[in-house]
């Protein structure tokens, strides 16, 4: 296991959510709801699309190494695009809307199954999966799987716990540049790669 791949996949993880719908969407469960039982139901979500992006990658390490490089490029440098573009302002009020209109019992299950359900469907076909998805088709799949899981496990307690406060602080255009370019770096080292391949 990698360190520094480790700890750069949990770096990019967690930017990339952070001004995402599912923090968001945590940082409302957790003001209805018993912030424990969100986490738990959040985390585990995104333990499943990390096990998902992980084997997706894998299929990605199948192919000749010069397409895996030019599909990773486009795909993050894709991803950077949709970021600068604001795209993911429509999802995160939606992300918003969905958790307003959600029933208020607060039995165990009902709020870990909630937010589950919330973060499960609205994180398909996210950069952060695609990125998972990038990395592990580059380098160790565990260790590429076991940074996603961190950063994003970082990202959903910080929305659950003290996301309102980190918001007051970061502004938010500031979050999706900085993570943006982080993407479009990784674009172009991997179109590089690919023609160097």
């Amino acid at each position: 296991m990698s360190w520094g791949i480790l700890v750069t996949v949990a770096v990019v993880i967690f930017l990339a959510e952070l001004p995402d719908k599912s923090m968001f969407a945590s940082l409302v469960l957790g003001t209805r709801y018993r912030a424990l039982y969100v986490w738990l139901g959040v985390a585990t979500a995104f333990l499943v699309h990390v096990v998902i992006a992980v084997a997706a990658g894998g299929v990605l390490r199948l192919l000749p190494k010069r397409l895996v490089e030019a599909v990773v490029a486009v795909l993050f440098l894709l991803g950077a695009a949709l970021i600068l573009r604001g795209e993911g302002d429509e999802d995160e009020q939606e992300a918003e809307l969905d958790a307003d209109e959600l029933p208020a019992q607060r039995r165990f299950w009902r709020v870990f199954l909630t937010s589950f359900s919330v973060v499960f469907i609205g994180e398909w076909g996210d950069i952060t999966q695609i990125a998972t998805a990038n990395y592990a088709a580059r380098y160790d799949p565990l260790t590429v799987g076991v940074g996603a899981v961190l950063g994003l496990w970082l990202v959903s307690g910080l929305g659950v716990s003290v996301g309102a406060r980190l918001l007051r602080y970061v502004p938010m255009m500031l979050m999706q540049r900085v993570t943006a370019t982080i993407l479009a770096v990784f674009g172009v080292i991997s179109a590089v790669a690919a023609v160097k391949a």
